[in-house]
């Protein structure tokens, strides 16, 4: 918690303000919970990406994705690949078994692009559509829903070179031809469909800051890329949002009726809280809500982006037609929302700046963006598609067997979830990142939010439940009562740790 400068008790006062709840429930104290306080149809499961866990990255037909090459040019955690990553790709039935043992009642998980259509266009590849649909019957054999991500950051490279992939509008042809491809050929199966992961990243962190493929930059914030332009970052938020809708309508005109399943999109979301009660900071704290979610939900709600971001970023960021507004209103039936952490935001002159807080804190922020998006945008069906979190690998098989803070992490947010839902928030599930100790896109091997421990050492990569697994598997299978603040902390203790 950082010092605002203010005494303790107005401190505090200033906490109960910001969150609109008690004491006990900021720090998880005495809140009790079971499966069976959600409702029925909530789904509870957990995710992993295709590049990040299916491994074979050349095998059976498959060509490069930007992700393939990013890694190979060495630009994460000294030049580590997802090259094998958990071999996913050939040990799907071992794993889908694992996850009918946990108790499991959704798998979130992606296509790539370059296994079922080499090249990003031109003929389905026989290999790649074997796998998805073995993937995917083994899934519903064990009563385990998928739901399905198109677009988890790994475009074809051959697009990328042909026309610069998500700066030319020539990508929204091929994304359609590609989704079709794959509401054709799975949908009488899967029911959920994500455009794409955390559509608000690729042009921040692609095309902005440089850290991931295909490593443009913008003058301000980039790291020393070589190439890219100030309005590349808007460009690329346009096409994606333009490329969901003319999926969205292609699924909803064409397919939905017939397959009856829902089609959505996906965003990262942080709670923001102001540094201070200024004026400053509170326009700031808007202002960061709206560059990082109101840009892309606010043309799905409400037809155009944020006034905000168009005053700031002027002629850098294109404008949406009649026709493309019209689209783009009202083109999902959820959205999909990755959370991990909250934050300050204190104002300064080029970018809000965003200070990480306390875990405590953070568990009720959860509850805090469920309740933004009923309140700002309608209270649309959520589904928490993302949730974890990160602990170091330090190559101890105990310590990382025994997770207890992600135990604690879990039994806290989704506690939060549970509050929003008393709160009438329109949240429809929630899912663990991730599954697996996946290769992390930003911190390959050393990092892991798995449930389930993969032994890097063993040849057979054989993976090992952990005490958040077990922890899951008994709130999924009903067995007993969860405490949010069950351990050792008592409420003194976290007074004056927090405080």
């Amino acid at each position: 918690m950082p010092n605002l400068g203010l005494p303790r008790g107005q401190l505090l006062i200033f906490l109960l303000q910001l969150t609109s709840l008690s004491v006990l429930q900021v720090y998880g104290i005495g809140i009790n919970y079971s499966r069976d306080d959600f409702p029925a149809d909530f789904v509870f499961g957990s995710g992993t990406s295709a590049y990040q866990v299916e491994g074979a990255p050349f095998e059976d037909g498959k060509t490069p994705s930007t992700w393939d090459i990013f890694t190979h040019d060495g630009y994460v955690n000294n030049g580590e690949t997802g090259d094998i990553a958990c071999d996913g790709y050939h040990k799907y039935k071992e794993d889908v078994k694992l996850m009918a043992d946990t108790g499991l009642e959704a798998y979130r998980f992606s296509i790539s692009w370059t296994r079922l259509i080499p090249n990003g266009r031109g003929p389905i590849n026989p290999k790649g559509l074997q796998f998805y649909n073995n993937l995917i019957n083994e899934l519903i054999t064990w009563g385990i829903q998928p739901h399905v991500t198109l677009f988890h950051g790994d475009l074809p490279q051959s697009l990328e070179d042909e026309y610069g992939g998500w700066l030319d509008k020539k990508i929204l042809k091929d994304f359609v031809v590609y989704a079709d491809a794959c509401f054709r050929e799975f949908g009488d199966r899967v029911m959920h469909w994500t455009t794409f992961n955390e559509i608000n990243m690729l042009p921040m962190l692609g095309y902005d800051a440089g850290m991931m493929p295909p490593r443009r930059c913008s003058s301000f914030y980039g790291m020393n890329c070589t190439q890219g332009a100030l309005d590349e970052p808007y460009r690329v938020a346009h096409n994606t949002l333009l490329a969901h809708a003319s999926a969205a309508k292609l699924y909803k005109q064409k397919y939905k009726p017939v397959q009856h399943g829902f089609i959505g999109l996906n965003v990262l979301a942080f709670w923001f809280s102001p540094y201070t009660i200024t004026t400053e900071d509170l326009l700031a704290t808007q202002r960061a809500n709206d560059f990082y979610v109101g840009w892309f939900v606010n043309p799905l709600v409400k037809g155009d982006y944020p006034d905000v971001i168009k005053k700031n970023a002027g002629k850098k960021i294109p404008s949406f037609t009649k026709t493309e507004s019209l689209r783009l209103k009202g083109s999902f039936d959820f959205l999909g929302v990755n959370h991990y952490a909250s934050g300050y935001v204190k104002d300064q002159t080029i970018n809000p700046a965003v200070e990480t807080r306390d875990l405590m804190a953070d568990m009720a922020g959860l509850t805090h963006v469920l309740e933004y998006f009923k309140d700002v945008y309608g209270n649309p069906p959520v589904y928490i598609h993302e949730n974890g979190l990160r602990t170091v690998r330090n190559g101890s098989m105990s310590e990382e067997l025994n997770d207890a803070a992600r135990v604690k992490y879990m039994r806290g947010f989704i506690g939060s979830v549970l509050d929003a839902l008393r709160n009438g928030a329109n949240t429809k599930g929630y899912f663990t990142w991730s599954f697996l100790d996946v290769f992390e896109l930003l911190g390959g091997y050393d990092s892991a939010y798995g449930l389930h421990y993969v032994d890097l050492n063993d040849k057979d990569l054989k993976r090992y439940p952990k005490s958040s697994a077990t922890w899951y598997s008994s709130f999924l299978k009903k067995r007993g009562i969860q405490s949010v603040g069950q351990g050792k902390d008592s409420v003194s203790e976290l007074f004056h740790s927090h405080l």
